[in-house]
């Protein structure tokens, strides 16, 4: 039905008549209306690009039936089949597969009387067996499905009823879109909806997507603006809006439309207004939506592909190799067909011959077809499912490792394709992302530059060093789920009316806990160690900061602007992010208070604002007037957030009040004009005294930090010198421990570990976030209470501009200012720095130059750079580009465009405030596992969007490029520039190759040789645009080819994926990405084989991939070992099949020049179809499956084990040819042996077909055992068994078939035979004399020139010290072929294109992140 649903909607597409613009096309102006917009029947509309949406009740519910009637239902149903459709659907899927539609046409063929060879039902049983045992896997497979449904579509939700005005519960599968549906907190989505109300009086609400896509950190959705009943209780009867949106789509991060209200307003609907099916509502009581996505045109349902299917190399191998045993079926078929046309033809008038028989040439026809049907078993027909069961297996121990299992995460690997397991044995080139993959991707705030001063914060940076072997060591560390865990209670507080039943397919994880949770006070939200939340300021910047908001400090002495660069430069960090901030015992916080917006002129006037916001307990005090101060009879007051955030004072919100004009806190929605006269909002609190919240102090040594350290993390702040002294204000005791148990439980959730690191240092100097809504942050500055900052607009983060920005009035001024973050090199191109960008003093070009100059060295360091710079906005101007931007937001077709244009206006023209730098340690064993596989033969590159200098330093510590290599740079700003620079670095190498003995091409490009010349290939995202088309592929790929790693810079994920495609196309190579986050997808889809990490960053990494780790150190042995054993395996199994098939089949040709090619056989027709099928079935599989050639260990050890699966030694052309040989010489002597020993008998057909069967058999087991290169109990169960089998069904069939085997008559031939010894002398000899060449032959080589598996495996049957001497020898031998092998470049290697375009790798530089 999925399909048919596909198929209509594609057509609809195809012949929808749509006289307007297109959904992509360009937008129309504003003046003109689209078709949507006309007066037209809404029927016509389900035919076009977008869907129309009303509720199912309320004032459009006689609209509703015509709008909304040909939408799918919410029921779910994943199965193929159904009672009915079982048999023929399962059946004309299997039929999909040549093979089984060739015994098909044999079946057929057999019921032709002039062409039949045996009994119709015997030559049915083959195909019945293979279609029944699939039959039986599909049936198992579809009724798992089919309960999982059945589940998910009879879970409750409460649907609001038109008739009983009131909300009903309901199935999910009976939601229908349109309907008004109410969730609590905790429970599930049911369908994609949009938010409507909360009960939240900032109108969000939080979910969670860890079922959607795995990230467990709150995203924040919002309630449609500007909605009739906004701010009040929800009546669905008075909702009348419509909703225009797009059609169903599997992008989860986009959702396009409008809403338009009964005024014709229309309100543009984002992907923030969008609840998706299978989400769960936290931290919020009540929300409700309308559905306008159900069932299969869910997101979540849109994404739900099944498992993934990829062709390995080795099966596009075997396809070929079938259609050869095609081919020798054919030429002994007709030589066959041949030979009984001749041999009828040389008779002269037989008396045997019945009137009336064909001719010789048509009977040589027939001949033909009896022929394709006897020697059917040539083509395996058990071999695709043999190969489904062995992948099975070799999965199941992959799995299984404990090596591959990580305790912290509990989780192992995770093999989500199921058919490509040997090409983990075959990869040529690895394309690896940095963060998250090579880096642990858990961001350490390390230093930061303002206003072109660098403050390097070394106390902080020997507090981390300090702390980061006892945090890693103490196992504090929380994991993803623990969080998942905490954040599922957090909703008590709430008093939720109830919670749903977590769906062990959706919420997996929720009913799981870790050793953390016994310790709820170690939530760290998007912290994992104790590290990570503490940020010890620096002493000089902590000093500026602390003298503005001291009323005691001393003038200030500093420079105004520097100073208004710092405040901004921290108010940025914390409100230009999306960080939501939640607590176990409140949802969220979020207050607003006014404050007076005048001009700042002066420092001092800063200064004195701020002490004007300070109340009075939030002034820093000495110890002495602290206590001076105290009054011991005053009673305890709540701590600020208990008093403002406690649940149930809603009362100070009073949207619907009138403001007292006597009070100075105006209400909500009322305006105050600014010094300019502009109206501005401002938002109502009561006012209340704040309790103190200490203003930083100087910064602690690293030993008065272990008390922090050691306690929750929520929120973790320097000691003032109040504590260090050990003074205390008793009369604030109380209140500071309720508000420090409250601070505590504060959790950030970011999306991003960089965002939470800024949040985190901005918290460190006073400037806290404490709660974010839709229109507001909640910040908390140095001195001051809770100040809201007006929210006016978020523009998200876009790879094409690298930016994030937000819109905000300012707390203090009140001016419209704009926040920007985001790489380095794109901020810098919109820093003017001349006059003509108003730069009148040139301080900021000085700034800027200063900037850079830290940028490159944090770069140098390892650090992960990001610029911040703000734009001062005039309200005019403001107010034109609001207009452009709210057209682009309420428009359908090319939103994104309008959206990105939109952004690009005003960002430009922008004030540099400063630049951060953030450390992310290199994972553990990187080093050793990039080593390795390089040693293996693998290319490894690395593809990341971090500056030049950071992969560099990367580079070095990971090992992926080594001190003596030199380091090629490629940057470019134009075609032409690049075309001469890949040239000249391609000449240079050449040139350098020349001079150090010669080196040809084949060498070069080898990885051997690129390993030899040590060249490192560094290119940017600009130059490698250029690299990367047509007419300069040819010389990048030459170029790349000739280094020993390339290391891609400022790399968007169109340009990894376009890499990887071409390496993996060009080249005709074997190709694994690996990744961890949303930007890994497009180059993990493309490459064969595509590794998901399941990291810091989300799940879609790991949804998108064919095998998921978590851990990089886990790639090492995944391919090295299990990679190399599957390869073998399975091409071993493979070729073994082949043998097998052709040597038993030759049986019964060579028995055809004695029976004048007449079709006959000299076994019975059951043991020749049940010899394949079931005596010689079994051992293949556990050969597959647990033949071992060597040891993990040995393989560890030697990486250079693995070019034996790069090279396909195990299943060449050649292997298989050879194999091929030998089936038929082996044939030979198991048919000749017996003819020559029984000639001149009078034995019968059947007699001397026994002692054939008996000797092929005993061949092929033991031929299987001379391949194997490990024999356990298990090996000789199946192989003894096999052969047991045999002998009991052959003497349980002589002695009860009787006319089973028509014409001839089998009864007591095998026990007659069976009691001689010349039986068993004829068989032992036979299978001596056929075996006996493979065993010499293979003897031989093993001795002469072993193969590199060989020797491994000799070495693993040695005593311990013999192995270690031996595997120390091997080493040192290719320790001294590569020292003879390498030819180091020049020191004075030099390339003129781009200076410099070499550099040294020092290995200080390498000790940075290592």
């Amino acid at each position: 039905m999925e399909r048919l649903h596909w198929v209509r909607h594609r057509w609809q597409q195809m012949v929808g008549v749509d006289v307007g613009r297109g959904w992509y096309s360009s937008a129309a102006p504003l003046s003109s209306k689209s078709p949507l917009d006309a007066q037209e029947p809404p029927a016509h509309r389900l035919t076009g690009k977008r869907r129309t949406v009303v509720a199912r009740c309320g004032p459009n519910q006689s609209e509703y039936h015509s709008v909304c009637k040909g939408y799918l239902g919410n029921s779910i149903s994943t199965t193929k089949y159904s009672l009915l459709s079982f048999i023929p659907k399962n059946l004309f899927e299997q039929f999909h597969r040549a093979a089984n539609l060739y015994f098909l046409f044999l079946v057929l063929l057999n019921w032709v009387p002039v062409v039949e060879a045996f009994q119709k039902e015997i030559t049915m049983i083959p195909l019945a067996v293979v279609l029944t045992v699939i039959a039986i896997k599909d049936a198992l497979e579809d009724y798992r499905r089919y309960c999982y449904d059945q589940k998910i579509n009879n879970n409750s939700t409460s649907v609001y009823c038109g008739k009983q005005h009131a909300y009903v519960d309901r199935r999910w599968a009976e939601v229908r879109v349109g309907d008004l549906v109410r969730l609590c907190c905790n429970e599930i989505i049911p369908a994609d909806m949009v938010l409507l109300h909360s009960s939240d009086l900032n109108g969000v609400c939080h979910i969670e997507t860890a079922n959607l896509d795995g990230e467990t950190n709150l995203k924040q959705r919002e309630v449609v603006r500007d909605l009739p009943q906004q701010g009040s209780e929800f009546h669905p009867e008075n909702f009348s809006s419509h909703i225009e949106c797009e059609n169903p789509n599997n992008n989860l991060r986009r959702f396009r439309g409008y809403m338009e209200h009964p005024s014709k307003t229309r309100v543009g609907l984002h992907s923030d207004n969008l609840l998706l099916r299978s989400c769960t509502v936290r931290n919020t009581e009540t929300v409700v939506g309308i559905v306008v996505y159900a069932g299969h045109e869910t997101k979540a349902m849109q994404n739900n592909s099944g498992p993934r299917y990829k062709r390995s190399k080795m099966e596009r191998r075997l396809n070929v190799d079938v259609l050869w045993s095609v081919v020798i079926l054919l030429l002994m078929c007709l030589t066959a067909a041949v030979g009984h046309g001749l041999w009828l033809n040389s008779l002269k008038d037989p008396i045997y011959l019945i009137p009336g028989d064909p001719p010789p040439a048509l009977a040589g026809f027939y001949m033909f077809w009896t022929m394709i049907i006897v020697l059917q078993v040539l083509i395996p027909i058990s071999l695709y499912v043999s190969i489904e069961i062995v992948k099975l297996g070799q999965i199941y121990f992959i799995q299984n490792d404990l090596d591959l299992y990580n305790e912290r995460l509990d989780t192992g690997v995770q093999c989500r394709a199921l058919n490509i397991t040997e090409d983990l044995g075959q990869i040529q080139y690895i394309f690896s992302d940095k963060t998250g993959t090579l880096t642990e991707n858990r961001m350490l705030f390390r230093r930061c530059t303002i206003a072109g001063t660098e403050y390097p914060h070394h106390e902080n940076a020997r507090a981390q060093e300090l702390y980061e072997e006892p945090a890693a060591e103490g196992g504090c560390s929380n994991t993803l789920r623990s969080r998942t865990s905490h954040r599922s209670l957090s909703c008590r507080s709430l008093s939720c009316n109830r919670s749903s039943t977590s769906l062990n397919t959706l919420t997996r994880d929720s009913d799981t806990h870790s050793h953390d949770d016994a310790h709820p006070t170690l939530t760290r939200g998007a912290f994992s160690s104790a590290m990570e939340c503490v940020v010890v300021p620096d002493p000089p910047l902590q000093l500026k900061l602390g003298g503005l908001s001291s009323p005691l400090a001393p003038p200030l002495k500093q420079d105004a602007a520097e100073l208004s660069h710092i405040l901004d430069f921290f108010l940025a960090l914390a409100v230009c992010n999306t960080v939501v901030v939640s607590s176990p015992t409140q949802p969220r916080h979020m207050v607003q208070l006014p404050v007076p917006r005048t001009p700042l002129s002066t420092l001092e006037d800063m200064k004195l604002l701020l002490q004007k916001l300070s109340l009075p307990r939030f002034a820093l005090t000495s110890p002495t007037s602290a206590n001076a101060g105290a009054q011991p009879n005053t009673p305890p007051q709540p701590s600020l957030t208990r008093r403002l955030f406690a649940r149930g004072r809603s009362a100070t919100f009073t949207p619907n009040t009138p403001p007292d004009p006597r009070h100075a806190t105006p209400t909500a929605g009322a305006t105050t004009p600014t010094p300019d006269g502009t109206p501005r909002n401002l938002t109502p609190i009561q006012t209340r005294t704040p309790s103190p919240c200490p203003s930083p102090s100087p910064a602690p040594s690293p030993s008065q930090l272990r008390a922090p350290l050691t306690g929750a993390c929520g929120h973790t702040k320097p000691p003032t010198g109040r504590d260090a002294s050990g003074d205390h204000n008793t009369d604030t005791d109380e209140d500071d421990d309720d508000e420090s148990e409250e601070e505590e439980q504060r959790l950030y959730e970011a999306e991003s570990p960089d965002e939470a690191a800024l949040v985190q240092a901005a918290r460190a100097y006073g400037f806290t976030l404490l709660g974010r809504s839709p229109e507001q942050i909640l910040v908390q500055l140095p001195g001051t209470g809770p100040l809201s900052v007006p929210l006016l607009h978020l523009l998200p983060f876009n790879s094409a501009r690298k930016l994030m920005s937000v819109v905000v009035r300012h707390p203090v001024t009140g001016q419209v200012v704009l926040y920007t973050k985001g790489a380095d090199n794109v901020v810098m191109d919109l820093v003017p720095s001349d006059a003509a960008g108003g730069d009148r003093t040139g301080r900021q070009a000085l700034i800027k130059e200063q900037t850079q100059r830290h940028l490159d060295q944090y770069a140098r360091e390892g650090l992960r750079t990001l610029c911040v710079a703000k734009r001062v906005l005039e309200e005019a101007e403001y107010e034109t580009w609001l207009k452009g931007h709210m057209s682009a937001e309420t428009c359908i077709e090319n939103r994104e465009e309008l959206l990105l244009d939109s952004a690009q206006r005003i960002e430009n023209n922008l004030t540099l405030l400063g630049a951060t730098g953030i450390m992310d340690r290199l994972q553990e064993q990187v080093p050793e596992t990039i080593e390795a596989l390089q040693k293996a033969g693998i290319r490894v590159w690395v593809l990341t969007g971090d500056k030049q200098e950071t992969a560099i330093n990367i580079a070095c510590a990971c090992r992926l490029q080594r001190p003596t290599d030199k380091l090629l740079t490629a940057n470019c700003d134009s075609k032409e520039a690049c075309e001469i620079l890949l040239a000249e670095l391609t000449e240079e190498i050449r040139h350098c190759e020349e001079s150090n003995g010669g080196t040809d091409a084949g060498a070069a490009e080898s990885p051997e040789g690129a390993a030899a010349l040590g060249f490192t290939l560094v290119i940017d995202g600009r130059t490698l645009d250029w690299a990367l088309q047509p007419d300069l592929e040819k010389a990048f790929l030459g170029l790349t080819q000739r280094c020993r790693s390339v290391i891609c810079c400022r790399s968007t994920p169109l340009q990894k994926s376009q890499v990887v495609k071409l390496i993996r196309d060009t080249l005709r190579v074997m190709t694994l990405a690996i990744g961890d986050g949303a930007n890994d997808v497009s180059m993990i889809q493309v490459a064969d084989v595509g590794i998901g990490i399941s990291g810091q960053e989300g799940m879609q990494a790991v949804m998108s991939s064919d095998f998921a780790i978590s851990r990089f150190k886990h790639l090492k042995k995944l391919l090295l070992v299990h990679g190399h054993w599957c390869y073998m395996r399975l091409a071993n199994m493979i070729l073994y099949f082949f043998y097998k098939n052709v040597m038993y089949v030759n049986l019964l040709f060579w028995y055809q020049f004695f029976c004048g090619f007449s079709g006959s056989v000299m076994t019975n027709s059951w043991v020749l179809i049940f010899f394949n099928l079931l005596f010689t079935s079994a051992p293949p599989l556990v050969y597959g499956i647990l033949d071992k050639d060597v040891s993990a260990e040995t393989l560890l050890c030697i990486p250079q084990i693995y070019k034996s699966g790069q090279d396909s030694q195990a299943y060449l052309p050649s292997t298989f040819w050879l194999s091929m040989l030998d089936a038929f010489y082996q044939s030979l002597v198991c048919f000749f042996i017996p003819y020559f020993a029984y000639a001149g008998s009078d034995i019968g057909v059947l007699s001397f077909g026994s002692p054939i069967n008996s000797a092929a058999l005993l061949i092929i087991l033991l031929h299987q055992v001379i391949e194997s290169r490990t024999l356990t109990l298990l090996h000789g169960v199946v192989l003894i068994g096999s052969a047991v089998f045999y002998y009991a069904f052959g003497l349980v069939f002589s002695v009860v078939c009787v006319t089973c085997n028509s014409p001839t008559n089998p009864y007591g031939i095998e026990l007659h035979f069976m009691s001689e010894p010349s039986y068993y002398f004829v068989s032992l000899l036979t299978t001596v004399v056929a075996l006996l060449p493979r065993i010499l032959i293979r003897a031989f080589c093993n001795t002469i020139s072993p193969l590199d598996t060989v020797r491994a495996g000799i070495m693993d049957r040695l005593r311990p010290e013999e192995y270690w001497t031996c595997v120390s020898q091997w080493k040192d031998r290719l320790h001294s072929k590569n020292v003879q092998s390498s030819r180091l470049p020049p020191s004075n290697l030099s390339i003129n294109a781009d200076p410099p375009h070499t550099t040294d790798c020092y290995p200080e530089a390498c000790s940075v992140l290592s």
